[in-house]
């Protein structure tokens, strides 16, 4: 029972720390630029691998 309680106290406080970086407006986790396979990139700043992509043509 100790184990679960210590467990569940574990888990509890990563949850919370995880609720406090939403309340104080961190950005929100934002996946890879392109997406499967080299689809359009829909990202309002593109990274350095896409702007290489897009300037030999390929994307």
């Amino acid at each position: 029972m100790t184990l679960f309680l210590i467990t569940f106290a574990i888990i509890g406080f990563v949850i919370l720390m995880m609720s406090v970086g939403v309340i104080f407006g961190r950005p929100a986790i934002k996946g890879t630029c392109g997406g499967i396979n080299g689809s359009d990139c829909i990202c309002t700043q593109k990274c350095e691998k896409r702007l290489k992509l897009e300037a030999e043509g390929k994307a």
